[in-house]
């Protein structure tokens, strides 16, 4: 089958390229319709590596991902062919520790789709099993479905700040995920959330939503806006999803005392962290990686209404553009939220 591979650093083919696998009997065979790109891909495309995890060999990319079921495995009884589907990426071993405490996302053992050496989805067909592969009702599209995986994100870092309703929250960073993370803490019971960037347009296409105000910090200090906001108190919850350094190096000022702290971007680099000024004000601090028991509650949300994120798709490109598209998507233009790939039929 032709597949959108990455040969190696800064080198993308559009080719044959054969992923072994066999169906086994928990597993399905999935046509896959819709992929997104993500930061990663990118990252991976740009750079050759992220952290640990670098290209050594030809890898196939994807892993927000959409389709329909052609065939099951004799012991699959929830799904049947035909039906529309999204799949979730990262695949634990069932007997780890890390499984066995509802954790699987940081189990050290997870294969995850598109992560070296692990091939991605940006192919015509995979197979993947059932049990990480979830139905769509008929009111989400397979656009929507391919979005489930980064708005599972969102949604983990909501369940770890432990939002309670009508808290006020803070996002740094008003990328793909800090807009997802921003709509999961509304839909989570928060009354407001600040999102706060330097991109404009992409302040404006997260500030069309109700709940949510921007602050761009080109023109006014963030702490300057919370405070403003909160009659000097501070925010409930500040969600970190820049990863920059002076994001990160600022957070104690943003919250309230007592408040969370929760670090979902990834620096680059190691970076400095105010620590005296956490403890001043008693802030507790967490940590999100993936996701793990969201899917299903990001589906029903999706499905419900109460969260829309059909304005954060920028542009749908046909499977044989995606170089062009990957392309398009290291430009990073302020305009473009999520970019996908549609296979053909």
């Amino acid at each position: 089958m032709k597949a959108l591979v990455l040969e190696e650093k800064r080198r993308l083919s559009l080719r044959d390229f054969d992923i072994p696998g066999t169906l086994g009997p928990r597993d399905v065979r999935i046509r896959t319709h819709t992929v997104g790109i993500c930061g990663s891909d990118v990252h991976y495309y740009t750079h050759g590596k992220i952290g640990p995890f670098v290209v050594e060999a030809p890898m196939v990319l994807g892993h927000e991902a959409s389709g329909i079921v052609i065939e099951t495995g004799a012991e699959v009884a929830h799904l049947k062919p035909g039906d529309r589907v999204c799949m979730e990426p990262g695949i634990p071993d069932p007997t780890s520790r890390a499984a066995k405490l509802g954790i699987y996302n940081v189990d050290p053992a997870v294969t995850f789709w598109a992560t070296p050496p692990v091939h991605g989805c940006l192919t015509p067909e995979v197979i993947h099993p059932a049990a990480f592969t979830y139905r769509l009702p008929e009111s989400v599209s397979f656009a929507e479905g391919a979005m489930v995986e980064p708005f599972a994100i969102g949604m983990q870092a909501a369940l770890r700040a432990r939002i309670q309703p009508g808290d006020v929250a803070v996002v740094t960073g008003a990328g793909p995920i800090g807009m997802m993370v921003a709509l999961a803490a509304l839909a989570g019971g928060c009354a407001k959330v600040i999102v706060a960037d330097l991109a404009q347009p992409k302040l404006d296409i997260i500030g069309a939503y109700d709940g949510i105000e921007t602050v761009n910090i080109r023109d006014r200090a963030l702490s300057e806006a919370v405070a403003a906001a909160t009659d000097g108190w501070g925010c409930d919850v500040v969600f970190e999803c820049s990863g920059a350094a002076p994001a990160i190096l600022g957070l104690p000022a943003l919250a309230r005392p007592g408040g969370a702290i929760v670090l979902v971007g990834m620096p680059v680099d190691p970076v400095p962290v105010d620590i005296v000024g956490l403890q001043a004000k008693e802030l507790r601090v967490e940590t999100v990686f993936r996701y793990a028991n969201v899917y299903d509650r990001a589906i029903a949300l999706i499905a419900s209404g109460k969260v829309d994120l059909k304005p954060l798709i920028s542009a749908s490109l046909p499977f044989e553009d995606s170089v062009a598209a990957f392309d398009r998507a290291v430009e990073a233009r302020d305009t473009d939220v999520k970019l996908q790939i549609v296979m053909p039929d």
